[in-house]
């Protein structure tokens, strides 16, 4: 059966038109996805006959809540949803003073292998439809009773390695019929595929590309992130300036600091040299500590030295606040804690 969240108006008018129901029908059901409804019985403005119609095709239970952390420390909500495929997946509440903002997943797992991901030893299980990122969103602002006014796409998963859900997403989110969200209030993060780079600069929409950078030079992005392989950081950052000179959009770039590994002075020095007289912001990332790995986070010494660097050279760069950390909030520790005591 389709996923309700897939629907598009036009998919509802071509199936009301099949049903021989009244072409009015068609937006009275695609009106409640911004609720973020899991039962066919809510959509009290139809009939009893319609709604039980609806169950023999479409499945709207999408999102089965397994758990949701609430931080004691900033109120940073984790919610753990499971697919109807028995799939996990993360998605993460994140309170500002601007307003909420939900971090959302876009596959089931992540192909990429970056070593310092929790999403890494979890495995792969899919990629998600556009109507699972758009109920993640819808589900999140209906438990929270409040509206969702941006999105960052920089869950479980590597968006661009899902393009087409992801296009599809993105168009039906700023959809005034769908969520009414902002381009200009969504960030897509990717770990450098950069053809679908290339790509997603030629689709012109007005979101925030997030670049996971983590290291200054190749030697030591190949060590952390598999993807660097395959693309090189003078192709990789050839397409961020690419996609800055199409959109006039700044890009920000993330940069986990690993203790001892990419976090001391002479490699603050190097990115500088890589990122001078772009239009950037680099986002540096005290990394988070998973289970198994060698890796440890850069001590607040090490952070505040490499961020007075960059700022110093006329680098943009802030140092992100832990938000969640009593909850496991990074993406994946959840799910592959989980995972782990399912399948022993």
């Amino acid at each position: 059966m389709r996923n309700y969240y897939d629907m598009t108006l036009t998919d509802w008018q071509q199936w009301v038109k099949e049903q021989n129901l009244p072409s009015y029908r068609a937006k009275q059901i695609a009106a409640w996805l911004p609720r973020g409804i899991n039962n066919w019985a809510e959509m009290s403005d139809l009939p009893s006959d319609l709604r039980h119609r609806l169950t023999g095709f479409f499945t709207i239970d999408v999102l089965r809540l397994e758990h949701k952390l609430v931080s004691q420390i900033d109120g940073t909500a984790k919610y753990i949803f499971r697919l109807p495929d028995g799939n996990i997946i993360e998605s993460v509440l994140l309170k500002y003073h601007h307003g909420q903002s939900v971090c959302i997943s876009s596959q089931a797992g992540c192909r990429m292998g970056c070593v310092f991901c929790a999403s890494t030893g979890a495995g792969f299980g899919r990629n998600l439809s556009h109507g699972d990122m758009l109920a993640q969103v819808a589900t999140i602002a209906r438990d929270s009773g409040d509206r969702v006014g941006h999105v960052v796409i920089m869950g479980i998963g590597e968006p661009l390695d899902n393009y087409d859900n992801l296009i599809s997403f993105l168009k039906r989110v700023n959809d005034p019929a769908g969520l009414n969200i902002s381009l200009r209030h969504i960030s897509v993060s990717t770990c450098g595929l950069v053809p679908e780079m290339l790509k997603f600069t030629d689709e012109g929409l007005p979101v925030t590309l997030s670049v996971s950078l983590h290291a200054p030079n190749d030697e030591i992005r190949r060590q952390l992130m598999p993807i660097a392989r395959r693309y090189g950081m003078d192709d990789l950052l050839a397409a961020c300036r690419r996609h800055i000179e199409r959109t006039g959009r700044r890009i920000s770039f993330e940069y986990s600091l690993i203790s001892g590994v990419n976090d001391r002075l002479d490699h603050a020095k190097a990115l500088v040299a890589r990122l001078k007289g772009m239009l950037c912001h680099v986002n540096l990332i005290p990394a988070n500590e998973i289970e198994g790995s060698d890796f440890r986070q850069s001590g607040r010494k090490a952070v505040r030295q490499f961020w007075n660097c960059l700022t110093r050279s006329g680098i943009n760069a802030t140092v992100r606040r832990e938000l969640g950390s009593d909850i496991m909030a990074a993406c994946g520790q959840l799910r592959r804690r989980i995972e782990a005591c399912e399948n022993p």
